[in-house]
């Protein structure tokens, strides 16, 4: 029998990377600090503080030519 599977797969991060977190606690925009073999290091673009997490995230989708940070409107 035959069935529709989704599948999920940890995104390969690569340390500079810009990024957008949505729908987590975690939510925001970040730049890739670091990564370890389980964790990641994100960095906040306005304060600099970095943060280390283990590895969480799965691409959704990829957004070309947008402004980053994003600034609340």
């Amino acid at each position: 029998m035959k069935h529709d599977v989704t599948v999920f797969r940890p995104f390969p991060f690569f340390v500079g990377q810009k990024i957008r977190i949505e729908g987590s606690r975690r939510g925001g925009d970040w730049e890739i600090a670091a990564i370890g073999e389980h964790t990641v290091t994100l960095r906040c673009p306005v304060s600099k503080r970095e943060f280390e997490w283990p590895t969480f995230c799965y691409l959704v989708e990829e957004e070309k030519g947008v402004a980053w940070p994003r600034r609340n409107e």
